[in-house]
């Protein structure tokens, strides 16, 4: 999920009773919920070292309670500073209880990601597979306006408190707070119930003759009904859209078929850069094609001797490639997109994603 999810998340579960436990609980909770997301800091690297290390370490059930570590570190930084400026504490600090908040709070946000198509590895570094629950759209509005509305009523019935001169309660909030987590499960339940109906429904539809060597679904924001799906078959992937509410199922060959790319010798060397063995890892619906001597949108062909060739070698994944992806990458690929120009079928002459050039 965004980071917004994540603090948002963190700030419930820390008012859902764990700050009754130990000052600073929403606090830590808060940024132990979205601390992992740190990983982007390897941007600095260029677009395929963050590519490499997002979701890495800190997404893991071992980088879990480093995470946790980490943020009662900073935040026992803070409650020194503050000793310091004031005498005493209205609520004591139980630093048992403040590392068990930020862990819960760490390992929420590696359940969060599970629940949109991107994946985590969670067993890293001794298993390297990719898990994606893909219920959930990693941006989604309901879940902003399940936590908004629980932090946000709260506050504003405290204002009126004070206005009326009412006593202040100390912990204000806290069935609000169970309320949005346990619509956040409830939600995740009404998403897999909806994407088991998408693939009953996909059983009993022909979309395409040939046979269907794998499937995914992918999900849409706010309407849980609706589903992208991909199927792949031995030459080419066929698109589908479903809707479980109407049984409605809109593919055409013509317009949602995508023949498998050739694998030429551009393509072959392209998959061997660093470029490539980090896309092909992660991209569990990767694409890649040579689309010829086709520059970059933005930037500038190799310049090279006469009598030696180019070719551009494009890498794409179709999780990431359907309609309601308005924003486009460059040229208009879909986001993650990423090229590599190939000199003579076999030499790398510079790699890209999303715009941005590894160096």
């Amino acid at each position: 999920m965004e980071p917004v999810t994540h603090f948002l998340a963190g700030a419930c579960m820390g008012r859902a009773g764990l700050n009754r436990k130990t000052a600073y609980a929403t606090l830590a909770a808060t940024l132990a919920a979205e601390a992992a997301d740190l990983d982007v800091l390897w941007r600095v690297g260029g677009p395929v070292d963050e590519l490499e290390h997002h979701r890495g370490l800190t997404h893991t059930f071992l980088g879990a309670p480093v995470v946790a570590a980490v943020v009662v570190g900073a935040v026992g930084l803070l409650y020194v500073w503050q000793r310091r400026r004031r005498s005493g504490d209205a609520q004591p600090v139980r630093w048992g209880w403040l590392y068990l908040t930020a862990l819960l709070a760490a390992l929420s946000h590696i359940l969060l990601d599970w629940t949109n198509n991107y994946g985590v590895r969670p067993f890293f570094p001794f298993n390297d597979r990719w898990y994606a629950g893909s219920l959930v759209f990693i941006v989604e509005p309901l879940l902003w306006l399940l936590f908004g509305l629980a932090l946000a009523v709260p506050w504003l019935l405290g204002l009126a408190d004070r206005e009326i001169g009412a006593r202040k309660q100390a912990f204000r909030g806290q069935g609000w707070a169970i309320f949005a987590l346990a619509g956040m499960v409830a939600l995740w339940g009404w998403r897999w119930t909806e994407k088991q109906q998408a693939l009953e429904l996909l059983q009993q539809t022909q979309v395409t003759g040939a046979p269907v060597e794998r499937v995914a679904l992918e999900p849409y924001p706010v309407n849980p009904y609706r589903w992208h799906a991909i199927l792949e078959t031995r030459n080419y992937y066929q698109t589908a859209e479903f809707d479980t509410r109407t049984g409605m199922v809109d593919s055409e060959a013509a317009r949602d078929r995508l023949y498998k790319p050739a694998d030429t010798p551009a393509v072959e060397a392209a998959k061997r850069t660093f470029l490539g063995r980090v896309y092909l890892d992660w991209g569990r619906w990767a694409v890649v094609r040579d689309v010829g001597q086709e520059p970059v949108a933005g930037m500038a062909p190799p310049q090279l001797p006469p009598g030696q060739t180019w070719t551009t070698v494009e890498f794409s994944d179709l999780r990431f490639a359907y309609s309601f992806l308005a924003t486009r990458g460059t040229g208009g690929a879909p986001p993650l997109s990423g090229w590599v120009y190939i000199v003579n079928g076999r030499d790398e002459a510079g790699m890209w994603m999303d715009g941005r050039e590894q160096k």
